[in-house]
C-alpha cells in the first residue's frame, strides 16, 4: 500500500531547478567571455605593445654606451688653427646607479673624491631617469689625484666608469673670445627646448659667437656601443657599435696675426677694433677689451675666480664691436654725402667757418674755438670742422641726414652671424623723438646730428662699413665670418653715389692723414692712408670717447680699419689713430712683405701715442 499519494511524489520532482533553466546559458557565455577577454588581452600585449613590450625588455638587457662627437675644428682664413679639441678623462655612472643598495657606499665616496656634493649627483641621475639606457656624466676634467683615489677604492666603486671625452679648446685665448664664443653643457631648461633636435642630458652647445652661430655645423653626430649586460648590469658583449660623426671644420674670414695685433693695439684701453675687406665685407679681425677666456666655460664647474673673471663691472663678455656708441666727427663722412647728393652743395662749395654759430638761441661751438677762415668739403673734412657741417646741416635739413644715415646702414643690423649679439644702434627722428623725449625735431637736433652727436648710436662694425662706401667707390657691404669664394658683389650693394662726391670723400679722408687730424698715420711703414678721427662727449663728468677708422691703400683700398677707445679720454687722433697704425702695419708687412719699412720699434710707438697729431678730434 502506497503511502503517499502519487500526485505528491510527482510534486517532489519538480522541485529540482540546478542546471535548469538560464543557468547553464549563463555559465557558457560568461566562460566564453572571459576566454575572449583573455584572447584579446594577449593579442594586444603581443601584437599591438608587443614591440614596445620587447623594447623595454632588451632595455634591461642591453645598455647603449654613447660616444660624443668631437666638435669641428675653426680655422683662419690662411688654415691656422683657433679652436679644437682636448681630451680630459671624466666620471660616468648609469642612471639607476643611486637606487641601488651599493649607493650608500658609492656616492658618498665620489662626493669626497670628486668634491661634488652628493645631492647634486643624485640630481643629475634622476633627471636622466631610472629606465635610461645610457651613461650619465657626474664629472669632468679629473685631475691626476682624482683619478688616483678612483683607483684606489675600485672595490668600492664597481659601478663608476672612467672614459675620456671630447672638449673644446680655445689655443689663442682670450684673443679671439668674442668672435669664437665658447661652449657649455646645456642647462636643464635648454635641453627641454632642443631634446627634438637630438640634444641628450650632459650635451654641450656654442653660446655664443661663431659657436653658437654654426652649431649645427660643428656639432657632429653622436655614435656608440650597444652591450650586452647582466642582471647586475656588467657589460657580457659588444652587440654593435656606430661611429661617431665629428662636426664639419670652419674656415673664417679672420687672419690671426691681425686679429692679434689688434688686441695688442687695444693694450690697457676699454673699446674695440674692427678691421675688413671694404670690397667684400670680409671680417679679417675683431678685437674687444675688456675680453676674457673661453677654456673656462670647459671646466664642469666655474670657479669664484672664473665668474669674477666674467661678470666684472667692465662687462667682459659684452662685444663692444657690436654696441653702439656717438660716431662724433666720422660722421661727417655721411654728412658730406648728404650735402653732396642733395644738390644743395656742389664739390667746389666753400664755406665760411667760425669759432662758433647760434641757431634758434642755441651757441655750438667749433672744437678749437676759433674756426679755420673759408673751407671748401675735403679741407673742411681734414680739419674736422663743425661749423661747416652745422652749415651743410642745417640747409640739407634732418630727414635727409636720416635718409643718408639709413643708407649707410646706421640704426640696422648689420647681417653679421651674431644677430642676438650685434646692436642696432640708433637714427633717432622725429617718432623716436616724440616717443621717447616727449619733444617735436628740432633744428638743433639736426644741427647735433651733423657732427655725429646728439643721440645718435653707432657700433664700430658699422662704422667700418660707412668707412668702406668711399673706399671701395659707394658699395654698402654685408660683413661676415664664413670664408667662401662667392664673388664680391654678392656680398655687397651700390648706394648709387655720384662720382663727385666719392671723389671728394675721399680726397678729404686722404687729407686727414696728410695734414690733418690723422698724421700719425702719415708714416713710411704703410701704404698711403685715408681716414678720419672723432671725439665724442660721452656724459658730464665722464671722459670722451675716441674713434678713428681708416682705409688703404687710398687708391685702391685693401683694408678698413676702425678704433674705439670708451671714455678713453683725450682725442680720437692721438689715442685711437695709433692703434689703427699697428693694425695697419701688421697687415702691410704680411701682405707686402718688403716693400714698406719695418714697423716701429716699441720705443718710437711709444712716442707716437705720446706725440700723435691730436688737437682736434
Amino acid at each position: 500500500m502506497a503511502i503517499l499519494p502519487t500526485s505528491l511524489r510527482s510534486s517532489n520532482k519538480d522541485t529540482r531547478t540546478v542546471g535548469r533553466g538560464f543557468q547553464s546559458i549563463f555559465l557558457i557565455v560568461f566562460t566564453f567571455l572571459m576566454m575572449a577577454g583573455i584572447d584579446a588581452r594577449l593579442a594586444y600585449l603581443q601584437i599591438m605593445e608587443g614591440p614596445k613590450l620587447r623594447e623595454r625588455a632588451e632595455s634591461n638587457r642591453i645598455r647603449t654606451i654613447l660616444k660624443q662627437p668631437e666638435r669641428g675644428n675653426i680655422f683662419d682664413r690662411k688654415g691656422k688653427l683657433l679652436a679644437s679639441t682636448r681630451y680630459p678623462r671624466s666620471v660616468y655612472l648609469w642612471p639607476m646607479a643611486h637606487t641601488k643598495p651599493s649607493w650608500s657606499i658609492v656616492g658618498p665616496r665620489l662626493a669626497q673624491i670628486l668634491e661634488i656634493p652628493q645631492e647634486e649627483m643624485e640630481k643629475k641621475l634622476e633627471l636622466a631617469g631610472a629606465n635610461s639606457s645610457s651613461l650619465i656624466r657626474i664629472a669632468r676634467d679629473l685631475n691626476e689625484a682624482q683619478i688616483t683615489a678612483l683607483k684606489e677604492y675600485t672595490n668600492e666603486l664597481a659601478d663608476v666608469e672612467i672614459n675620456t671625452e671630447a672638449v673644446r679648446y680655445y689655443p689663442h685665448g682670450k684673443q679671439l673670445a668674442h668672435i669664437l664664443g665658447y661652449t657649455r653643457e646645456l642647462t636643464p631648461e635648454q635641453l627641454q627646448d632642443r631634446k627634438t633636435e637630438g640634444y641628450r642630458l650632459g650635451d654641450v652647445i656654442g653660446q655664443m659667437g661663431v659657436e653658437k652661430a654654426y652649431e649645427q655645423t660643428l656639432r657632429g653626430e653622436w655614435g656608440g656601443q650597444q652591450v650586452e649586460v647582466d642582471g647586475a648590469g656588467r657589460p657580457i658583449r659588444v652587440l654593435g657599435e656606430k661611429q661617431a660623426k665629428a662636426g664639419n671644420d670652419l674656415h673664417l674670414t679672420i687672419d690671426l696675426e691681425l686679429q692679434k695685433a689688434a688686441d695688442k693695439a687695444l693694450g690697457k684701453y676699454q673699446g674695440a677694433i674692427v678691421a675688413i675687406d671694404p670690397n667684400n665685407g670680409a671680417v679679417l679681425a675683431m678685437a674687444s677689451h675688456p675680453t676674457f677666456d673661453p677654456n673656462i666655460f670647459s671646466k664642469q664647474k666655474l670657479s669664484q675666480k672664473d665668474w669674477e673673471s666674467v661678470q666684472g663691472k667692465d662687462h667682459p663678455l659684452v662685444n663692444r664691436a657690436l654696441s653702439a656708441f656717438p660716431p662724433a666727427s666720422t660722421f661727417k663722412i655721411i654728412t658730406t654725402t648728404a650735402g653732396l647728393e642733395s644738390g644743395k652743395f656742389s664739390p667746389d662749395t666753400v664755406l665760411q667757418t667760425f669759432g662758433s654759430l647760434t641757431v634758434g638761441g642755441v651757441t655750438f661751438g667749433e672744437w678749437n674755438h676759433a674756426g679755420f677762415g673759408p673751407l671748401g668739403f675735403p679741407r673742411a673734412i681734414a680739419m674736422s670742422s663743425d661749423t661747416f657741417f652745422y652749415q651743410v646741416g642745417r640747409r640739407v635739413g634732418g630727414p635727409t641726414l636720416i635718409e643718408w644715415s639709413r643708407k649707410y646702414g646706421l640704426g640696422q643690423k648689420t647681417g653679421l652671424e651674431f644677430p642676438n649679439e650685434e646692436s642696432r644702434g640708433l637714427v633717432p627722428d622725429e617718432t623716436w623723438k616724440l616717443k621717447v623725449l616727449k619733444t617735436p625735431w628740432s633744428v638743433g637736433d639736426t644741427i647735433n646730428m651733423s657732427i655725429g652727436q646728439g643721440a645718435l648710436q653707432v657700433t664700430p662694425l658699422q662704422s667700418a662699413i660707412m668707412f668702406s662706401i668711399p673706399a671701395n667707390g659707394g658699395y654698402r657691404v654685408k660683413p661676415h665670418f664664413l670664408k667662401d669664394h662667392e664673388e664680391a658683389k654678392n656680398w655687397r650693394e651700390s648706394l648709387n653715389l655720384k662720382q663727385e662726391t666719392i671723389k671728394v670723400l675721399r680726397d678729404g679722408l686722404r687729407k686727414v692723414v696728410s695734414e690733418g687730424t690723422g698724421k700719425s698715420l702719415d708714416v713710411p711703414s704703410i701704404a698711403p692712408a685715408s681716414g678720419k678721427s672723432g671725439t665724442a662727449e660721452a656724459g658730464t663728468g665722464r671722459p670722451n670717447h675716441t674713434w678713428f677708422g681708416a682705409y688703404a691703400p687710398s687708391t685702391q683700398p685693401e683694408i678698413v680699419v676702425v678704433a674705439f677707445g670708451e671714455n678713453s679720454g683725450d682725442h680720437g687722433g692721438t689715442i685711437c689713430g695709433p692703434m689703427v697704425l699697428q693694425v695697419l702695419e701688421t697687415y702691410f708687412q704680411q701682405q707686402h712683405p718688403g716693400k714698406y719699412e719695418k714697423p716701429h720699434t716699441a720705443e718710437s710707438e711709444s712716442q707716437t701715442h705720446n706725440s700723435g697729431h691730436g688737437t682736434g678730434d
